[in-house]
């Protein structure tokens, strides 16, 4: 149901299983059906690529999410390791954490919450902080 992959970086997942059990339940509790979900974890320069290449938006950013179906979640996200360390500085938090966050962010745009607008992104990541604290 939910797969890893490292994409060109040296990066291991810690915790997978828990990861797994913890996104499990936030989809339950977002009242949505699992059917599939990969994390892709790769370097700045690959996610830029796929900005590039299917967004058309030629930006670093730190998650990707490409949705597959509209009734139950399932998807690719893909997440840059690099953002993820250069963001928990910046956010003076550890980089689990904001790993986790971006994680959980990225499950939560296939659960149909948007960041587009103000209100959305408040919503986001109040989503994020509640969801955060039950890891």
């Amino acid at each position: 149901e939910i797969d890893y992959h490292i994409e060109g970086i040296d990066f291991d997942l810690a915790q997978a299983e828990m990861l797994s059990n913890w996104i499990k339940q936030t989809i339950a509790a977002e009242g949505q059906v699992l059917e599939s979900l990969n994390f892709i974890f790769c370097s700045d320069e690959y996610l830029h690529k796929i900005n590039v290449d299917y967004l058309n938006h030629d930006t670093l950013t730190d998650v990707i999410t490409f949705p597959y179906s509209e009734i139950n979640v399932e998807g690719d996200i893909f997440i840059s390791i690099d953002r993820i360390r250069e963001n928990a500085i910046n956010f003076d938090t550890t980089f689990e954490t904001e790993l986790h966050r971006v994680m959980i962010h990225g499950v939560l745009h296939l659960c149909g919450y948007g960041d587009k607008t103000e209100a959305e992104a408040q919503q986001m990541r109040a989503k994020e902080a509640e969801y955060l604290s039950k890891l």
